[in-house]
């Protein structure tokens, strides 16, 4: 079967378009119909408003997370760290100071990665009420 004329495919798409819109539409205007009379109306800006809140909520709650989870990693770390230097003080194999100089290596490489969490945390703000 040939496609069909562009103009009649304008017109199925119009005509899909029109139907969804209405359903759409039909839907709100059951909501608006339905809505509690005492319940005041939400315009736009309240609307983003709401959203915003919702998203700066979020946000409050992964920097906390973040703090939660740096502060957990940060101390066993911060003993790792002190007693892999501590280990290098002393008179070890070369093969036993090697694994010492790699464990304080990635200690302190993770201790770094750690510190730039603190970037990404940022202070939470203060709850209404």
């Amino acid at each position: 079967m040939p496609p069909a004329p562009p103009t009649l495919r304008r017109t199925r798409a119009a005509h899909v378009t029109s139907k969804t819109l209405k359903r759409g539409l039909g839907r709100n205007m059951t909501d608006i119909e339905n809505r509690d009379p005492a319940s005041p109306v939400h315009s736009l800006d309240d609307e983003v408003n709401r959203v915003v809140a919702a998203y700066d909520l979020k946000i409050d709650e992964i920097a906390e997370l973040v703090a939660r989870v740096r502060h957990e990693i940060n101390n066993p770390l911060t003993g790792v760290l002190g007693q892999a230097q501590l280990l290098l003080r002393e008179e070890l194999s070369e093969s036993a100071r090697k694994r010492a100089q790699t464990i304080e290596g990635l200690a302190i490489r993770l201790r770094d990665v750690v510190a730039q969490l603190r970037e990404v945390q940022k202070t939470p703000k203060p709850r209404d009420p």
